[in-house]
């Protein structure tokens, strides 16, 4: 996913009381530091230029060696929430940034508790999340040589580089200011990613002088050229045969990019990341389908796609980037993806928001009113197909006559290959298509569903549980994480309070981060965990067999987790069909704390 992530979404207000497990005030506090110097230690100088950039949330874990930026959040009307485990900390932060497009802040201490935020940070980094995470670390002149010291590690700045935009150690407590600004503008004026910010922690306590707060510049979103802008609106105009593939990027430009959809006639496809942009049960919506055989070749069978804010990337695909046969338009805030995979031919570069609105216009000026939803291709699809299903011969698009006709309706060409991809997997898919009906005619259509890597999320909900653009969906694509759910819906719970927030994973990856359970159950806050229970690692145990291979090490022994989420002091109970699925979430949806729900899973 690229660009800003959430560029178009206003922030969340309405904070809800403040739980026993969130500290802090909300009322807003003055930051000290005018134009007359202050004297501040590191840790007050963090969290001064963290309140400078309006953050009034952070999620962590104290330890003895940032005891003295706990010790400042309060006064600077900070509130905090408490994981069990810093993994669990980072997958939170990144939630709350997804659904309220403000960077999630993470403290953690050193060492160990910095290793466990990393795959989080990993996370963030494939998925674009703007999250920023603090640490203490060796003083400023331990020695090169191992002393023993407590959570010494060789150097945990290159550690987090490998999986951070930047890792950046201070030397000062007046440097404190400028790396916090410069972690916001990378968040607000390019790609946004993780990025680690490491204070000595023998600075953390050391008090300096220090001049007014530094805070990062403003900073106008990125404009495309006119000239690609008029380019690409002319091949558009143009085209007979125009699709659009959306990723999280484009989530800023909904509006702007269905318009245009509209205006060409074109259908829509998304990545995980842009699940929801237009909304999904639209006429021309093919919702999250870029792996399907059928949308591929159809693809392929497009004269001109344009392809906003996405990588095209192999966890999308689920195969290498795609063949087309026509031009690729690419828009993207991120210059470097014009010619990562599937290289463009013609390069927009600039904020999605920005560069859909200028095409539109350059569309909707070139491109005569009778003309609209005229030119997408219903033949694309044959639904003769010789077992009399509906399903396409071949993975490839069989097109009888030639058949793009001006005058056909786009909205049949969509429904055609919408009956394709499900038609490719509905053997495998219905275990999941029931319960996700149930979901869906639950919940209301602002709500924010958190999913895991897992079979019921990636095969059942990212393509079958139909989202709009007021709703969001938040799943852990590219660095494929376990155990993102539970924590991220938490964050976003945090978030957006007065929001329904479910999280949905498999049993194997619930593990991951169970314990997170209490952290729920102490927030009070309603929050719905769905979890469908294969006995294990589903897709481990699938590819082992479909490679001949005795499956191994992939069943797990049976946990009653219902009883481990009352151990933990929320609820928990069994379902076993869809109409009971629907009273249980309703409940839920209503009752203070987690409510873990198991559904067992039938294989085919």
């Amino acid at each position: 996913m690229t660009g800003p992530l959430s560029g178009g979404e206003p922030p969340v207000g309405g904070a809800a009381p403040v739980p026993a497990l969130v500290t802090g005030s909300e009322a807003p506090v003055p930051v000290p530091g005018g134009e007359a110097p202050v004297r501040l230690t590191g840790g007050e100088a963090l969290v001064r230029a963290l309140s400078a950039h309006a953050v009034t949330h952070v999620f962590g874990i104290p330890g003895t060696h940032n005891l003295e930026i706990y010790r400042h959040l309060a006064a600077y009307g900070i509130r905090h929430t408490l994981p069990r485990h810093e993994q669990g900390a980072g997958y939170a932060a990144d939630g709350y940034a997804r659904v309220t497009g403000r960077p999630g802040v993470v403290i953690t201490t050193t060492g160990p508790a910095l290793l466990n935020a990393a795959a989080a940070v990993g996370q963030a980094y494939s998925d674009s999340v703007p999250l920023l995470v603090v640490s203490p670390g060796m003083p400023l002149r331990h020695p090169r040589l191992a002393t023993g010291l407590l959570h010494e590690m060789r150097s945990q700045t290159e550690t987090m580089r490998g999986v951070a935009a930047f890792s950046h150690r201070v030397s000062s407590v007046a440097e404190i200011d400028a790396a916090v600004a410069r972690a916001f503008t990378l968040f607000t004026a390019r790609r946004p990613r993780p990025v680690h910010i490491e204070v000595p922690l023998d600075l953390l306590e050391t008090a300096e002088e220090t001049g007014p707060v530094r805070v990062a510049p403003a900073v106008a979103p990125v404009a495309p050229g006119a000239g690609a802008v008029r380019k690409a609106a002319e091949l558009l105009a143009s085209a007979r045969r125009p699709a659009l593939v959306l990723g999280g990027g484009a989530r800023g430009a909904s509006a702007s990019v269905l318009a245009l959809a509209e205006r060409l006639g074109a259908p829509v496809v998304t990545t995980a990341n842009g699940k929801g942009i237009v909304p999904e049960r639209h006429p021309l919506s093919l919702g999250v389908s870029l792996h399907s055989p059928s949308v591929q070749g159809w693809l392929a069978t497009c004269d001109v796609v344009l392809a906003v804010g996405t990588e095209l990337a192999e966890s999308d695909l689920w195969s290498p980037p795609p063949t087309l046969g026509g031009t690729l338009i690419r828009v993207d805030v991120d210059p470097d993806q014009m010619y990562a995979g599937a290289a463009a031919d013609v390069e927009v570069v600039g904020d999605a928001q920005v560069s859909l609105r200028a095409l539109l216009s350059e569309v909707t000026a070139l491109l005569p009113a009778s003309r609209g939803h005229a030119r997408v291709p219903v033949g694309a699809l044959r639904d003769d197909s010789a077992d009399g299903r509906g399903r396409p011969e071949r993975p490839r698009i069989a097109v009888p006559d030639g058949a793009f006709a001006d005058d056909t309706e786009p909205a049949r060409a969509a429904r055609l290959l919408r009956a394709a991809r499900d038609a490719e997997t509905s053997a495998r898919d219905a275990r999941w298509l029931p319960y996700l009906r149930a979901v869906r005619a639950v919940l209301a259509d602002d709500a924010v569903v958190t999913s895991d890597s897992a079979q019921c999320c990636y095969y059942g909900a990212l393509p079958h549980l139909p989202l709009g653009p007021e709703g969001r969906y938040l799943h852990p694509t590219g660095f494929g994480t376990l155990g993102y759910a539970l924590p991220a819906a938490i964050g976003a719970k945090v978030a957006c309070p007065d929001r329904q927030v479910v999280a949905l994973g498999g049993d194997g990856g619930l593990q991951f981060t169970v314990q997170e359970l209490a952290t729920a159950a102490q927030l009070g806050l309603p929050l719905p965990v769905l979890v469908f229970d294969n006995g294990g690692y589903g897709e481990i145990r699938d590819e082992m067999a479909a490679r001949g291979d005795t499956p191994t090490a992939v069943d797990l022994a049976p946990v009653d987790l219902p009883a481990l989420a009352r151990s933990y002091g929320g609820q928990g109970t069994r379902v076993r069909d869809p109409q009971e699925l629907t009273t249980a979430l309703t409940e839920a949806l209503r009752t203070p704390g987690p409510t873990l729900i198991t559904i067992p899973e039938e294989t085919p």
